[in-house]
């Protein structure tokens, strides 16, 4: 199948049209690695794009810098320091908990006082790249570059329902397998692969079905197979008790 998209998409005239050809100048600044998900985490914008029906023109980039997935947030321009912090509790803090390090560049947002008073009171290290070395968030850049291309690939120029089709690329992006750890981010922080349309063709749920894409991962396998035993307990326990008729 990999065979056969890579064929499909080399003679893609949407794909080619919309892959940037352009490769950024210098090379990465290395930062250290991260050891856990949603601990070290990189963010940016992507600014300036064309207005959807709800006003929306920029978006909020976040990458967990360990397992590569992303989150990709709708927001304004104009947003100030307190309504992205605002949507980075909203949309991340609620699902993944504070980070002990952020990485971004040196956005009026994220050098305001505001914002650096948060993270410090809160035990969270902020990093700046620098004037001179912007490619030290370089993760970002290279998600943002992506984001980009499948933004140009779906809408052709017609944003209006960007906001609507938006968590759909987010989706489809944390699903592909990365490059540099081989398996997808959704993989990675999960424990197991996020099942998308095509694998519904089959009932996962049936025991005949390809039960592996519900429990793929060790610790998928173990608490299913917990939930399984205790399961059959209960069955066991049911069929112990007296039938009570009810007339």
């Amino acid at each position: 199948m990999r065979r056969d998209v890579e064929r499909f998409c080399s003679r893609c005239i949407a794909y080619l049209q919309a892959k940037s050809k352009v490769m950024p100048h210098g090379s990465y600044t290395p930062l250290p690695v991260a050891n856990s998900p949603w601990v070290d985490i990189s963010m940016d914008f992507i600014l300036g794009l064309p207005r959807t029906q709800g006003g929306i023109d920029s978006i909020f980039v976040i990458v967990d810098r360990f397992s590569k997935i992303t989150h990709f947030i709708p927001c304004h321009e104009i947003d100030d320091a307190c309504n992205i912090a605002r949507l980075f509790f909203k949309e991340v803090v609620k699902l993944h908990g504070l980070p002990k390090i952020i990485v971004s560049d040196r956005d009026t947002k994220f050098l305001s006082h505001f914002w650096k008073t948060l993270w410090s009171r809160l035990g969270t290290k902020l990093l700046f790249s620098t004037t001179c070395h912007p490619q030290t968030g370089g993760q970002t850049e290279v998600v943002n570059r992506s984001l980009s291309t499948m933004l140009r690939a779906v809408f052709k120029g017609n944003h209006k329902s960007r906001d609507e089709y938006l968590p759909h690329i987010e989706f489809a992006y944390n699903r592909v397998v990365h490059k540099t750890t081989k398996i997808s981010p959704f993989e990675v922080v999960y424990d197991n692969e996020e099942v998308d349309p095509t694998d519904l063709r089959t009932n996962p749920f049936h025991k005949g079905g390809d039960g592996k894409l519900w429990a793929k991962g060790p610790v998928t396998r173990a608490m299913a197979r917990g939930i399984q035993e205790k399961l059959d307990n209960l069955k066991t326990s049911e069929l112990s008790k007296p039938k009570v008729l009810f007339i």
